[in-house]
C-alpha cells in the first residue's frame, strides 16, 4: 500500500517522461474540478434564474459529470488525455456554449458563474494544451472561439463588447501558454531520460573497460600456463596467477586490490615496482630502484603502475624474445616527481605498421594516465622497446576519456 500511495505525491515523482505525463494527470484533474467546484456554488440560483431549468440543469449536470469523467481517466491514465477524447472534450464545450443562450437570461451571460459555459470552455481549452496532435489542438482552440461568439449572440450590448473581445483574446492566450507549458516540460523530460541514457551507456562502457583492463593480465598468464615449460617457469606462471587472482576477485566483489604496502593512501615506489619485477626473476631483469628510495605515491596510482609494468613485462616474455630487460627508477626535480623506464633489447617494432593491442592501449596507457602519469613508448625494429612512465607533479588523475599511446606499438598483446 505505501508504494502504491507514494504515486500520489508530486513531489516524489521520477523526472522522466512517464513521471512528467503523470504530474500533467494532477494538473488536469486540478483544473477540472477547480472548475466544478466553482460552479456548485450557483447551480441553485442558474437553475431558478434560468428560461428553462431542467435544461440549465442538464447542461450543467453534463459539464460536471464530463469534468469528473475527465479527471478521473487522466488519473487513472497517469497522462493527459489522447487525442479522441480531446476532441469530445472540446465538443461538449462547443455544445454547451452553442446552448448557453436557450438556457440562461441574457443579463447571466457575464460575470457571474450561473453563466459556467465560458468557464468550463476555458478549463477545457488549459487541459486540452497536451493534446500531441497540433492540427486538432488549433482547430479545436478556433471552434471554441467560434461557438463563443455565437454563444454571445446579438444581445450583447456595446458596453459589454470590450468584455467579449477581452474573453475571446483570453482563450486565445491561456490555449498558447498551455500549449507552450507542456510542450516545453516534455522537451526537458525528453533531455533529461536522454542524458541518464547516455550516463547509463557510458558507465557501461567504463565498466567493461574495467573489466578488460582488470582481466587482461590474467587471461595472459593462464595461456602461459596451458603451454608446455619447466617446473621453475611454471612456478612462477602460478605465483603470478595467484596475484591475478586475487585481482580479479577484487573487481568482482566491488572492491579495489591493494597494491600498497599497507593499508594507507599512499604506497612506497621501490616496493611496488620491485614486487612485479620478482615475479619475472626468468626474464634477467636488471632492477635500478636505488634513486627513488622513499618515493610514494597514492595508492591508486600504485595499483595502476603495477598491473601496468606487469603487462608490460608480460609482453616482453611473450613476444619480445629479450635477453635482458633493465628497470630504471629516477627521483627528478621538483622534489617527489620520478621516472620509470622499462627497456628491453628484443625485436623491437616499426610504430608505424602496428596497432597497440589491449595491454598497451589500455592496461598500460590508458589506465596510467588516468591515474595523471605520463606515458612515453619508443621501438625501432631490431633494436628493442623503452617505455617510459613518469609523474605529473600537481596532478593524480587524467582526463576520464580514452587515452592513447604517444606511438603505435607492436605488442601483440594477449587478448
Amino acid at each position: 500500500m505505501r508504494g502504491r500511495s507514494v504515486l500520489w505525491r508530486v513531489a516524489e515523482l521520477p523526472t522522466t517522461s512517464a513521471g512528467v505525463e503523470r504530474a500533467f494527470s494532477y494538473f488536469t484533474a486540478g483544473v477540472r474540478l477547480g472548475t466544478v467546484a466553482q460552479m456548485v456554488p450557483a447551480v441553485q440560483l442558474g437553475a431558478a434564474r434560468a428560461p428553462h431549468e431542467a435544461a440549465y440543469l442538464a447542461c450543467w449536470g453534463a459539464a460536471a459529470l464530463a469534468a469528473v469523467a475527465v479527471s478521473v481517466v487522466t488519473l487513472v491514465r497517469r497522462r493527459p488525455l489522447g487525442t479522441a477524447v480531446a476532441v469530445l472534450d472540446f465538443g461538449l464545450a462547443c455544445a454547451l456554449l452553442v446552448l448557453g443562450p436557450l438556457v440562461l437570461a441574457p443579463w447571466d451571460r457575464f460575470g457571474t458563474w450561473t453563466a459556467f459555459q465560458p468557464g468550463y470552455a476555458l478549463s477545457v481549452i488549459i487541459t486540452a494544451g497536451g493534446v500531441r496532435g497540433v492540427a486538432v489542438w488549433a482547430l479545436s482552440l478556433l471552434a471554441v472561439s467560434v461557438c463563443y461568439v455565437v454563444y454571445l449572440g446579438g444581445d450583447v450590448g456595446s458596453e459589454m463588447t470590450s468584455t467579449a473581445v477581452g474573453n475571446v483574446l483570453t482563450y486565445v492566450v491561456y490555449a498558447l501558454v498551455a500549449r507552450m507549458f507542456f510542450g516545453y516540460t516534455r522537451r526537458i523530460a525528453r533531455d533529461a531520460d536522454g542524458s541518464r541514457a547516455r550516463a547509463a551507456e557510458l558507465a557501461r562502457r567504463e565498466e567493461e573497460r574495467r573489466a578488460r583492463v582488470t582481466m587482461h593480465n590474467g587471461v595472459a598468464v593462464m595461456r602461459l600456463l596451458t603451454e608446455q615449460g619447466d617446473d621453475v617457469s611454471r612456478a612462477r606462471l602460478v605465483g603470478q596467477a595467484e596475484v591475478e587472482l586475487r585481482r580479479m576477485r577484487s573487481y568482482l566483489r566491488g572492491t579495489e586490490a591493494c597494491a600498497a604496502d599497507g593499508d594507507g593512501p599512499s604506497a612506497g615506489l621501490v616496493p611496488v615496482v620491485g614486487r612485479v619485477c620478482e615475479r619475472f626473476a626468468d626474464l634477467n631483469v636488471v632492477a635500478s630502484l636505488d634513486l627513488g628510495t622513499g618515493l610514494r605515491i597514492p595508492a591508486a596510482q600504485a595499483e595502476a603502475l603495477e598491473r601496468a609494468l606487469g603487462s608490460l613485462l608480460l609482453n616482453v616474455r611473450v613476444h619480445a624474445r629479450a635477453y635482458e630487460v633493465v628497470v630504471h627508477l629516477d627521483a627528478t626535480e621538483p622534489a617527489g616527481a620520478w621516472t620509470l623506464t622499462v627497456h628491453d633489447d628484443g625485436v623491437g617494432f616499426d610504430p608505424e605498421s602496428v596497432t597497440a593491442g589491449l595491454g598497451l592501449r589500455e592496461v598500460v596507457v590508458g589506465e596510467l594516465r588516468r591515474r595523471g602519469l605520463i606515458v612515453g613508448i619508443v621501438s625501432a625494429v631490431g633494436e628493442g622497446t623503452t617505455v617510459t612512465i613518469r609523474s605529473c607533479p600537481g596532478a593524480e588523475a587524467g582526463p576520464p576519456g580514452p587515452a592513447r599511446p604517444t606511438v603505435r606499438a607492436a605488442f601483440a598483446d594477449a587478448p
